[in-house]
Parts: structure tokens; C-alpha cells; sequence
């Protein structure tokens, strides 16, 4: 998955038509209808950015789509709910779930949560997450949740409408050189945070994020390159422990000290720029993404 900011739309229901009985729908023998998934932003090519900066999936990528009743701010147990982690995979460019999801009655409203990449969770407030530090560009989390509610109306062709965001941070570490390495510059071994938080416990109803407090859930976590020598980029845990940046050249480790933690915010992109060498500060231009960006923070890697 390439990250940014994104706004997916999740949108749903084509409605087909059958019979039950009363005791199936819980209404004067309307029929249950089928949920399914499909998309009106055109042509689907994966969470990428497009020439207009948009966001989108990719065909063939999967989300897990759960959906309850009675109330908007309590997620039922698993096997009380409506839809419980259907598999809905992006196929010809239509939402193709499975198992095939199927409204309760036309009575209740519906409530809706969508993640991507898929997920199997039982507690859909209190969910362990663990950053895979092998996998960071597939550790991104994006989670939609409808708690307005949506009651099936039968010969409609209604939409149930999901608005894809990020519940990671991001972190976009630019790299500019004092002339002691040359035009060309150095060639960097590796990027480390220190100090970041591997582990969570993620409400997926409020999207809010808890990172852990036990020292052992911390470590360095080197940052893939997105350019090599020149920018590096990951996904983190939204947390404010980390405060140094170390670039690797050569034998010899250029630190930066923020002195204070940085703050990584979910849903923003935090990008600092550095000038590795022995004196002296270049600020960058700091380039906005569709990602709400936090202050973005300049400073000088010394050795």
C-alpha cells in the first residue's frame, strides 16, 4: 500500500430480492436483503495517489466489514453481530463479500466499521495491535466507521457511506549534506528512531490509539527508504517518546536530539528535515501531503 492521506469512500447496497419468514427479519415478512459493496470514485487502482492526488484501492485488495444494531456506541460481541469481518475483495472493480452480507430487518438501523488491511477482531474497542517493524509500509491502518446509522429501505438503492482515514502516524525523515561528501553526497547504511513503541490497544469505534508504556514494547526501528540517501519514510504508532533521529554513514553515527519528544499524531505526517554534517542548519520546504501534517520540525544531525 503507498500512504498518504486518504478519503475512501466506502459505499454500499445493491439490494437483491427474496422471502422469510417473520422470525428471520423480524418484520411483517420483508425480506432480508443483501449488503453489498460497491464504489462511485470510478476506476479503483490501489490506496495510491492518483495525477489528482486522490486516494484510492487497488483491484483485488480486501477490507473486513462489520455491522451491528441497537445501539451506535456499543459494538456487540462476535456472534451478535449483523455482518462480523466480512471479506469484501475488490473484483472487476465491485465489493464482492464473503460471506455475503445480509440486513438484519428493515426496522433497525445498521452500524457500520471498515478496515483495511483486513482484520479478525472479537473486541472492536479494545484491540491489540502490533507494529510489524519487517512490514512497516504494511502495518498502515485505515478504519471508516458509520455510527449514524442506516435502516434498509426496501426498493432503494441506497448507499452506506464510509470515509476511510489513517489511525497511524507517519514519520518522513528528508536528508540534505554539508560539502564535505561531495555533490553527490554520502551513501547512508540506515535511518533509526530510537525509542519508538511497537504496541497498542486500538478502539476502532472512536479510532483512537493507546500506545503501550512498558519499556519492553520499545525499540529502534530502522526507516525504509523511499530515495535512497535522501528521504525515508514509516508508518509509527501515534506516540510522543522519540526524540532521536541517528543516520548511519559509514563507520559513524550522525544524531539528532530533539531535546524534547517529538508528538506523532494520528492522521498526520510529521516530517523532519535534516542537514547531516557539523554545523550548520538548512530548513527545508516541507511538502503537504492529503495527510493532516503536524508542525513539521527542522534540525541538524551532528556527529
Amino acid at each position: 500500500m503507498k500512504k498518504k492521506t486518504y478519503l475512501f469512500a466506502l459505499m454500499a447496497m445493491a439490494l437483491a430480492l427474496g422471502s422469510c419468514s417473520d422470525n428471520e427479519n423480524g418484520i411483517g415478512g420483508e425480506a432480508s436483503k443483501y449488503i453489498t459493496v460497491s464504489t462511485n470514485i470510478g476506476s479503483m487502482t490501489r490506496v495510491a495517489t492518483d495525477a489528482d492526488g486522490n486516494q484510492t484501492f487497488e483491484e483485488g485488495d480486501k477490507i473486513s466489514v462489520y455491522a451491528w444494531t441497537d445501539d451506535a456506541t456499543v459494538v456487540p460481541p462476535s456472534d451478535e453481530r449483523v455482518v462480523n469481518n466480512a471479506i469484501n475483495k475488490l473484483t472487476n472493480g465491485s465489493w464482492i463479500a464473503t460471506p455475503q452480507m445480509l440486513w438484519k430487518n428493515n426496522r433497525d438501523k445498521h452500524y457500520f466499521i471498515g478496515i483495511y488491511p483486513t482484520a479478525l477482531i472479537s473486541d472492536l474497542t479494545a484491540a491489540k495491535y502490533t507494529m510489524d517493524v519487517n512490514k512497516q509500509e504494511e502495518s498502515d491502518l485505515l478504519v471508516a466507521v458509520n455510527k449514524d446509522g442506516i435502516s434498509y429501505s426496501a426498493g432503494t438503492n441506497q448507499t452506506v457511506p464510509l470515509t476511510f482515514t489513517h489511525v497511524m502516524a507517519k514519520l518522513v525523515v528528508n536528508l540534505t549534506y554539508k560539502n564535505q561528501w561531495g555533490t553527490e553526497g554520502p551513501t547512508v547504511g540506515s535511518v533509526m528512531v530510537g525509542n519508538a513503541v511497537r504496541n497498542a490497544t486500538i478502539n476502532y469505534l472512536t479510532k483512537v490509539v493507546s500506545p503501550s508504556t512498558a519499556d519492553e514494547d520499545k525499540a529502534n526501528i530502522e526507516l525504509p527508504a523511499i530515495t535512497a540517501n535522501k528521504q525515508y519514510a514509516s508508518i509509527l504508532i501515534p506516540q510522543d517518546g522519540i526524540q532521536k533521529i541517528t543516520v548511519k554513514i559509514g563507520g559513524t553515527n550522525y544524531s539528532y536530539d530533539n531535546v524534547t519528544p517529538f508528538k506523532f499524531e494520528s492522521g498526520k505526517i510529521t516530517t523532519v528535515n535534516l542537514e547531516v554534517g557539523r554545523d550548520g542548519i538548512l530548513l527545508n520546504d516541507v511538502k503537504i501531503t492529503n495527510w493532516e501534517t503536524s508542525t513539521p520540525i527542522n534540525g541538524e544531525a551532528l556527529d
